[in-house]
């Protein structure tokens, strides 16, 4: 599944940092504005404990986790909509993912520089916020000046539309993002042709310094972000781009020893690349047999015959049924087998929508 998300932020909120840690790509870091211009594209795993847990079962020559992408995107500041700070390359950079992972500055360091000159997260929001607003604001008002000639001759899909635009400008001029919004399925279908910076799904990420990452609860600049996302019914993730550099260097109990030590049973990118991924509608299925054990990427909704042709698309244009049963039966029953005595594999047709967690076996025929 080639969907991505986009971290953004204003310079220097860690983003850059962030980014090498989930990545371990190596983007430059640096302590000045603009200091990462053109977008990194990174690769990581997607952690999930019921790989490790078929494997086991299992026993495969190998293992393969399914992936997901992050996209470091350079900081943006205020005038982005009207080019400032190579606003236009930016936004155009944000266009190109499916979801925005928008990282906020929520700790006080006298050594870091910012932008504004203060620390204030709600503003750091809302200058990004507003910024996007105006570029999709731009984008609707040249699309309501092609419409409207048609609308005013009562052509019936102008009138649709104008509608819909008109709605948009109403919102945009009022401060107020694409996802705020309610439309007809309908009519989202026209809203998602417009590609609109704000429709994206957003999650925050605040990033706190070493020694509050134990205690969220406490960070006032953390609890500002909450309650503001909270207004959006947006997640909030917790990190320290710092501690998490150091994190991303470790393995297995080395890496648990150094979170249990911190107070934490998650390290902040686990939870961030699990959210991500949950963010886009994503899901995993597996595929388990001698020769590996395997978790796939499928969007949610999608039918048994689409998940096979993510496998190949022989399997897509073959597919006669899929041998499906849940993660939890297989694991109950502790091997195949046993789970199909227990009555737990199905068979399943091409209607089948498929779960999170499914184990399934594709037969097909080319």
């Amino acid at each position: 599944m080639a969907l991505t998300a986009g971290i953004v932020g204003l310079p220097n909120v860690g983003k850059s940092t962030l980014f090498n840690a989930i990545t371990q790509a190596g983007a430059e870091s640096a302590n000045y504005p603009f200091c990462t211009i053109d977008p990194n594209v990174g690769i990581v795993e997607v952690p999930d404990e019921r790989l490790q847990k078929l494997t086991e079962l299992v026993q495969p020559k190998k293992t393969v986790p399914t992936a997901f992408e992050f996209t470091d995107i350079a900081g943006i500041v205020k005038g982005a909509s009207k080019g400032e700070g190579l606003g236009n390359k930016f936004l155009s950079h944000i266009r190109q993912v499916d979801a925005i992972c928008h990282v906020v500055r929520a700790f006080a360091d006298d050594n870091i520089t910012h932008v504004s000159g203060k620390v204030d997260p709600v503003s750091d929001i809302e200058t990004i916020n507003l910024e996007l607003i105006l570029a999709d604001l731009e984008t609707v008002e040249k699309r309501l000046t092609r419409v409207s000639k048609l609308a005013k001759q009562k052509d019936k899909e102008a009138v649709a539309e104008f509608d819909i635009l008109s709605k948009l400008k109403d919102a945009f001029e009022a401060g107020k993002s694409a996802r705020s919004v309610e439309f007809t399925d309908e009519q989202q279908k026209l809203v998602k042709q417009l590609h609109l910076l704000t429709s994206k799904p957003v999650l925050y990420v605040a990033n706190v310094s070493e020694d509050e990452v134990a205690d969220q609860d406490g960070n006032e600049y953390v609890q500002q972000i909450r309650e503001f996302a909270s207004g959006e019914n947006a997640e909030v993730i917790i990190v320290c781009a710092k501690i998490e550099s150091e994190i991303a260097e470790l393995e297995g109990e080395e890496k648990q020893m150094f979170l249990e030590e911190l107070g934490i049973k998650e390290s902040g990118l686990d939870q961030l690349i699990k959210a991500s991924y949950s963010l886009l509608g994503l899901a995993t299925y597996f595929t388990a047999g001698e020769q590996e054990v395997r978790a796939w990427t499928f969007k949610k909704g999608m039918k048994a015959p689409e998940c096979a042709g993510i496998i190949h698309t022989d399997f897509e244009r073959g597919f006669i049924r899929a041998e499906t049963v849940a993660y939890e039966d297989l694991l109950a029953g502790g091997s195949m087998s046993a789970a199909k005595e227990a009555g737990k594999v199905r068979l399943e047709g091409k209607e089948y929508e498929v779960k999170d967690g499914d184990v399934i076996h594709f037969r097909f025929n080319v």
